[in-house]
């Protein structure tokens, strides 16, 4: 009876531990642990998902993890992988707000315990503001639209959920999935194909245009919206796509020609103007300011394919534009000229604090996500200073990007995992600089990534979750 007892006993324990070995007999290291993700002093925000992790060598069969509060708390896991209890999580990041977390790692490797120098994680002080984010999931694909969608993420957890996936309507590509500064109440995405339209929901109603608009020589894509929510900026592009055969990227994708318009909700009237529509040249990427009297975009002068593919590079300017009116200003000022930093740019993006804007440079074209040498940049438009954004840049293509609505955060995408898919990084922004970026959190990180098929694609923050 007392055998039975002692087995009974050894196996609820075994239950609440999850039978894994605890560390003895441990060998002190003086480096720190080699981690996936590599969380090691990155800075987050307070409501963010648990950084779980697990240790880079696929030899390490289980780690116990010591997670220690500044200010105040602690927390402890043991098992094959870091799964940090959410609840537990949360409210020690809510203690230690402006403050830092100490992690201590110990790991077991063939039997052997190791215990690693202790890290940082900084919480900061600045609050995300956004509930979550939303993205598309696209499988590697140069023509054929296999199964692919857009998704919203919960930050706080790790609960995903379907928008739209092409499912019903294989073969069809949904893109460029744009809110309002943040909000779900106020979006537009774009359905490419025989049947495709561009979906502009706004007051709790849905507007489906047409997918090609002959008055504009092709599709609305691209979109960015005023911050009136009225207006959006499109443009309209003849896309094609051409392969390298002995150069180190696979693909460039190209236009034939892009132009820039602005779209009236209201009116249902396409606004165009012949300085941002200009023949010989291509305006691409519109993007408002913050306040909304400024449309930014990129242009180049249009270049022959396939020959001059590599000596297209565009410029990024702004023209004035007058809500009140509808109309745009009488001239273009160009505030990065390309030849003077001798790369092309692309994908701007505003601080909605008004303060800086991103923008991603490459060698030439503005498509990024194939350019291993595309890089994000950063220019204060108080001080009119440009300059690289070296703290989260990496030697593969950095691409989209967006803000948060305080403007102290941002994400971005980055194929600096593997060179083949983009993953979610965030950063925040501390006195003009950039913190070391985080990858988007998942439950067990290092099996989500390494059997993911997909790219997350066009990222945004979603300030609550999308009503459908």
């Amino acid at each position: 009876m007392r055998l039975l007892q002692t087995i009974g006993w050894l196996w609820l324990l075994c239950m609440l531990t999850g039978c894994t070995s605890q560390p003895h007999h441990v060998r002190m290291s003086k480096e720190l642990p080699s981690i996936y993700p590599d969380y090691v002093d990155v800075t987050i925000p307070v409501g963010i998902a648990p950084l779980n992790f697990s240790m880079a060598d696929d030899e390490v069969t289980t780690v116990d993890v010591t997670i220690r509060g500044s200010k105040t708390g602690s927390m402890h896991v043991n098992g094959d992988y870091a799964d940090l209890d959410i609840d537990e999580w949360h409210q020690l990041l809510e203690h230690n707000k402006g403050g830092k977390l100490q992690v201590t790692v110990v790991a077991e490797k063939n039997g052997q315990w190791t215990s690693y120098l202790p890290f940082n994680i900084f919480v900061s002080r600045y609050p995300l503001d956004e509930w979550g984010i939303t993205y598309r999931r696209i499988p590697p694909s140069y023509k054929i639209y296999s199964k692919m969608g857009i998704y919203e993420r919960d930050l706080s957890t790790f609960e995903e959920t379907i928008l739209y996936e092409n499912s019903p309507a294989s073969g069809m590509c949904a893109n460029c999935h744009t809110a309002n500064r943040t909000s779900p109440d106020q979006y537009v995405y774009h359905l490419r194909g025989p049947q495709g339209a561009t979906v502009i929901h706004r007051g709790g109603k849905d507007d489906f245009l047409k997918g090609r608009n002959d008055s504009i020589g092709g599709s609305m894509v691209y979109p960015y919206w005023h911050p009136n929510g009225r207006y959006c900026a499109f443009s309209t592009n003849k896309t094609a796509q051409m392969f390298h055969l002995t150069n180190n990227k696979r693909i460039e994708v190209y236009d034939t020609q892009s132009d820039v318009f602005v779209y009236d909700t209201e009116t249902r009237q396409v606004i165009k103007d012949t300085l941002i529509m200009r023949a010989d040249w291509a305006e691409n990427c519109p993007a408002f300011s913050s306040d909304g009297k400024w449309l930014y975009f990129v242009t180049a002068h249009q270049q022959t394919y396939p020959t001059g593919y590599d000596k297209q590079k565009y410029n990024l300017c702004r023209v004035a534009f007058h809500a009140e009116t509808g109309k745009f200003g009488k001239q273009v000022d160009t505030l990065i000229h390309a030849q003077n930093i001798g790369k092309s740019v692309t994908w701007p993006r505003p601080s909605y604090d008004g303060r800086y804007l991103m923008y991603t440079t490459l060698y030439y074209g503005y498509f990024s996500i194939w350019h291993p040498e595309a890089d994000l940049w950063l220019l204060d438009l108080q001080k009119g200073k440009t300059r690289p954004m070296n703290e989260v840049n990496s030697q593969r293509a950095e691409s989209f990007h967006n803000w948060s609505t305080n403007s102290h955060w941002f994400l971005f995408t980055s194929r600096r995992e593997n060179g083949l898919y983009t993953q979610i990084f965030f950063s925040s922004m501390e006195n003009g600089t950039a913190t070391k970026p985080f990858l988007l959190p998942q439950r067990n990180p290092k099996a989500y990534y390494r059997r993911s098929l997909y790219s997350f694609n066009t990222p945004d923050f979603t300030n609550k979750k999308v009503k459908k």
